[in-house]
């Protein structure tokens, strides 16, 4: 029999076979294998755990979420409603007061009217004592009277014009 290569191939892989067996390589690998699988488990069931937590916190963020617009728009409404108010309190105050400036620019000018008449009720008064004191003063005859007369009232007529004026 002529031993070839291939012979001795097969004798060193047989050995080799043998050597691992020996070894216990294989349990080895095998045992190493198994702790990397139930690493990999353990990781993956630790993701889920935290995905499962993430989902919890992104539930209560969506919560706080939705609270928290729902007190935006109270407070908004709350503004809203307060500015209406304000405005409405601020326009009645407003009335109020140019109310009570009317009434009081009215008091004035009625006082001022009052005065107004006083005056020209005193200017007539004095004008015609005045006329009286000149036509005693020049009565004596019928057409002089006649004429101071006429004077005296074109006198008051311009008296009063411009008294008025």
């Amino acid at each position: 029999m002529i031993i070839d290569a291939t012979f001795w191939v097969a004798i060193s892989f047989l050995i080799f076979i043998l050597l691992l067996i020996y070894f216990k390589i294989p349990t080895k690998v095998k045992n190493i294998l198994d702790e990397n699988i139930t690493n990999i488990k353990k990781q993956i069931d630790e993701s889920e755990k935290l995905k499962e937590e993430a989902k919890h916190k992104l539930a209560e963020h969506e919560k706080k979420i939705v609270s928290s617009k729902s007190e935006i728009q109270k407070m908004i409404r709350e503004a809203n409603e307060q500015a209406e108010k304000n405005i409405i309190k601020s326009n009645e105050i407003f009335h109020k007061q140019i109310e009570v400036r009317k009434k009081s620019t009215e008091e004035k000018i009625k006082q001022l009217k009052n005065q107004a008449v006083k005056d020209v009720k005193n200017a007539s008064i004095n004008i015609a004592f005045e006329s009286i004191e000149k036509l005693m003063l020049n009565s004596l005859d019928k057409n002089k009277l006649d004429k101071i007369y006429n004077q005296s009232i074109e006198e008051t007529k311009l008296a009063l014009q411009k008294k008025s004026s």
